[in-house]
């Protein structure tokens, strides 16, 4: 049965209010925007992923996202996240889908091989998977197969409140953690994080390169 990736996404004005100490408004925005389409393109090279869709109020984030090809829902006034997940669940249920991947759009080292390993965990259902931020107090990826079988408990603590929900199902819980997926980026130490990743990312490929270039090009002697 299908699975289909929920990305809710804040108004990217308002997005990352809680680094406003280390970056300006507008830098704010352009995070977001960034860390949007990473998600929606890390998502399409998942094949076992059905399709995308992003719930927000934005009409911006709503654009990049059909830019980007995935299918979105426009919520109105001041949604709750959970409520809003729920409302877009019932969209995906509608359409026949067998399960919801929930993503928030802030996971910067997203990648293709965490998402296969989070819907192969999901595959036999009823099952339940939840991937913990580092601090084991959010939920930075969660799927529900079927979709709808429990609510959405978003929020400080979530993932030890989305434990306790699936507990209470007759579903096999899976918990998953990788590095990459344990990243998001709230606050300034995340921000930080990140940063020393990118930076340790590029030393090694200026390593790669240079040893490229002393190595020279490989010959055979007949």
């Amino acid at each position: 049965m299908s699975v289909w990736a929920i990305v809710p996404v804040k108004p990217l004005k308002r997005a990352k209010s809680r680094l406003a100490d280390v970056l300006s408004p507008a830098e704010r925005v352009e995070l977001a925007e960034k860390l949007l389409r990473h998600t929606l393109a890390t998502v399409q090279q998942v094949p076992e992923i059905t399709g995308v869709l992003v719930i927000s109020r934005d009409s911006k984030a709503l654009a990049l996202a059909r830019e980007a090809g995935a299918h979105t829902v426009q919520e109105s006034g001041m949604p709750e996240l959970n409520n809003a997940l729920m409302r877009a669940t019932q969209v995906v249920n509608a359409w026949r889908g067998g399960a919801v991947l929930i993503l928030p759009a802030d996971l910067p080292l997203l990648a293709p091989d965490d998402l296969r390993e989070v819907v192969r965990l999901g595959a036999d259902g009823p099952s339940i998977v939840i991937a913990p931020d580092r601090l084991r107090d959010g939920t930075n990826a969660l799927l529900v197969r079927p979709a709808g079988l429990i609510p959405y408990a978003y929020g400080p603590g979530s993932f030890h409140r989305h434990l306790e929900l699936a507990r209470g199902t007759q579903a096999h819980i899976h918990i998953y953690e990788a590095e990459r997926l344990m990243l998001d980026i709230d606050v300034p130490a995340d921000l930080e994080l990140y940063r020393q990743y990118e930076d340790g990312r590029e030393a090694d490929t200026h390593t790669a390169a240079a040893s490229a270039e002393t190595e020279g090009p490989i010959s055979s002697a007949g």
